[in-house]
């Protein structure tokens, strides 16, 4: 499916809560039970974007916004401030279609390009499509919390995947450039 990739903006906000909605309700990648509304997603935004990290959506060729992700704090204890956790979504219509895979692609770069040094992919549900894109974009397996969820009448896992971006380890970070300077206030 071809798709155009842009950065998000608040007026894409109706479109991301239907597809963050239809996942909610109907898949095991989120482990919320009730979908936020657009309020709550457009606040989920404005903390994201507010941060410097990417938030990028993929449009269709009818203009319609069939997929979006983004990078965001895994945790926001200072030590923690070079590693992203990558979150991506899809409506129903653009699963399988390598729409995933452009927004992976594209959040990758732009994590590396901003500075991050290390991303993880945290899949609820263990989904095996995810673990596959994330694997054929060099994410490892670091492990498996099992029956970490419950939801639409059983049990399920959650998949750990890492992988490194740019210089990963080998070098130390500038202490005065983004990210290194996020969480110390």
């Amino acid at each position: 499916m071809p798709v155009l990739l842009r950065d998000a903006s608040l007026s894409d906000i109706d479109a991301i809560t239907a597809i963050y909605r239809d996942s909610v309700l109907n898949g095991v990648a989120s482990y919320e039970i009730a979908p936020p509304d657009r309020e709550e997603m457009a606040a989920r935004f404005e903390a994201i974007v507010s941060k410097g990290y990417p938030y990028i959506v993929a449009v269709d060729e009818t203009g319609a916004l069939v997929g979006y992700a983004y990078a965001s704090a895994f945790r926001t204890r200072p030590a923690y401030r070079f590693m992203v956790e990558d979150s991506i979504y899809l409506a129903p219509e653009a699963r399988g279609k390598g729409v995933g895979k452009r927004l992976l692609e594209e959040l990758i770069a732009r994590s590396t390009a901003l500075g991050f040094r290390q991303m993880i992919a945290v899949i609820g549900g263990a989904h095996p499509a995810s673990i596959a894109l994330h694997a054929s974009h060099g994410f490892e397996e670091i492990g498996r919390i099992k029956g970490s969820g419950f939801k639409q009448g059983r049990w399920l896992d959650t998949m750990l995947m890492q992988r490194t971006l740019g210089d990963g380890t080998s070098t130390d970070p500038d202490p005065d450039t983004y990210p290194a300077t996020l969480f110390l206030d």
